[in-house]
């Protein structure tokens, strides 16, 4: 569910002090689209899983990503029949629920601030 190397790789590539910060914006902006999803605009849904997808894999939420991917190939192909935002929303919150529990003991890092911890 969770890539941890690509995690590292992260915390690596911004250093330590930019690390919990990458973490806030990206649970922040994802929270903020996977508010607005919706199937009434496949081109909006497009984008929306486009930039869901790169966000999710470059932090290591792998599941997630694939998800998005997928859902961004259908919204291309105008094929949103069979398509759960609800399913997608739930793949976040247990990544973003299994993200928070392992952070500290696979990374050594806490991810106190608000916008990392689990509510």
């Amino acid at each position: 569910m969770i890539d941890w190397d690509r995690v590292n790789e992260l915390r690596d590539e911004v250093g330590e002090e930019e690390f919990e910060p990458v973490l806030e914006l990206f649970i922040d902006e994802v929270e903020h689209l996977v508010m607005q999803l919706s199937l009434d605009d496949s081109a909006q849904l497009e984008r929306f899983m486009h930039f869901l997808k790169g966000s999710a894999w470059n932090l290591g939420f792998a599941d997630f990503g694939a998800r998005c991917g997928e859902i961004e190939a259908l919204a291309a192909a105008g094929d949103l029949a069979g398509v759960s935002l609800e399913d997608l929303v739930a793949c976040y919150s247990s990544s973003k629920r299994i993200f928070h529990q392992d952070l500290s003991r696979r990374t050594g890092h806490g991810g106190q601030r608000a916008g990392v911890e689990v509510a």
